[in-house]
């Protein structure tokens, strides 16, 4: 479960690029790019892999299985 599938890479002219499963997830910018590579710094794999997931919005919150009974969602 450690690994979800997120990389990310520093770019020339200081932006890091959050990828997923090879795809583009998320790019940061400036001060968020720097506070970011500071913050991966200190995290293990698995961490850093929570963190980039959070990041991106790209996690799960707990309420799919109640989602999926929701009026809007019935079809």
């Amino acid at each position: 479960m450690a690994d979800l599938g997120f990389t990310f890479r520093r770019q020339k002219n200081g932006d890091v690029l959050i990828t997923h499963n090879g795809r583009r997830a998320s790019v940061l910018r400036h001060d968020a790019a720097q506070y970011f590579l500071e913050d991966m710094a200190e995290l293990d794999f698995a961490d850093q892999q929570q963190e980039m997931a959070r990041i991106t919005g790209n996690y799960k919150r707990g309420n799919e299985r109640e989602a999926k009974s929701h009026p809007r969602n019935r079809m």
